[in-house]
């Protein structure tokens, strides 16, 4: 048994083979190459760049019609810090409102074909068969809409609710009712654009003063190549946005559900129109 395990430890082992890096380190230590550049990560996995990366994905932008409102707030808001030495937190705090107000949150429209999205973020005031503003150029007959009302606590800006390109944008002037009455999509001041998809399809969609709401923006023009939930309007304070439908269409929401403009989806579009 002693000369077996002699014979075990004094047999030959087989080598390992051993790359040419590897090779190189074990004659020069400093082949390996610099160091790896420090971070701001620490021995938890802390990194400061990933945390700023979070906190401005958790603050939305701010859609660009809003900055002269904020700016008008902050200035009174200064002014009255001069005038009075009182009211900073105040001033901060509807300055802050206001941006809030102004937010553009980035949206994933869902891969759904035929699907017609939210324009706004709200909650669906009405659904049913209605005539088209006349505006649209639309026949005369009535189309299947649906209406979304937003609180002054949505988010006010609007968006593209299907791929298409734009056929007509038109102001009209009306009054300023609250808007979630019916007759409010008739009388209210308005901005209405038709979409015209690839396979000819059409689609209205109308931003809708409200009572606090004194100025609609529409950032597009006839002619203009659009995609589903990108925004091109904007409504300041409460307000509605109807859109119109071709017939058979298949609404997808129910009055008193909330919307999330560019996700959700109102309605899917008859394949053959």
């Amino acid at each position: 048994m002693r000369s077996r395990t002699v014979a075990a430890a004094t047999r030959p082992t087989r080598a390992t083979p051993v790359s040419r890096s590897e090779a190189a380190l074990m004659t020069d230590p400093t082949a390996a190459g610099p160091e790896p550049a420090a971070t701001a990560s620490g021995p938890s996995g802390f990194s400061l760049t990933h945390v700023v990366g979070l906190v401005r994905d958790a603050i939305p932008p701010m859609h660009p019609g809003g900055r002269p409102v904020v700016a008008a707030v902050a200035a009174a808001a200064g002014l009255v810090r001069l005038a009075t030495g009182r009211g900073a937190g105040i001033g901060a705090l509807a300055t802050a409102a206001t941006a809030l107000f102004f937010r553009s949150p980035q949206r994933v429209p869902p891969p759904i074909e035929h699907a017609v999205l939210a324009a706004a973020d709200g909650t669906v005031a009405t659904i049913g068969d209605a005539l088209p503003p006349p505006e649209l150029g639309l026949p005369a007959v009535p189309l299947p809409r649906v209406s979304v009302f937003l609180s002054v606590l949505d988010v006010h800006v609007q968006r593209i609710p299907v791929d298409g390109q734009v056929v007509t944008v038109a102001y009209h002037p009306g009054t300023f009712l609250s808007a979630d009455l019916d007759k409010a999509s008739d009388d209210n001041e308005r901005n209405s654009v038709l979409l015209r998809t690839a396979d000819g399809t059409q689609v209205g969609v109308v931003q809708i003063a409200g009572l606090l709401a004194r100025r609609i923006l529409c950032d597009v023009v006839p002619g203009n190549e659009v995609a589903a939930g990108e925004t091109y309007g904007l409504i300041r304070f409460g307000s509605r946005v109807d859109v119109y439908l071709p017939v058979g269409s298949r609404i997808q929401v129910a009055v008193g559900q909330r919307t999330i403009g560019g996700e959700t989806v109102l309605a899917t579009l008859p394949e053959e129109t």
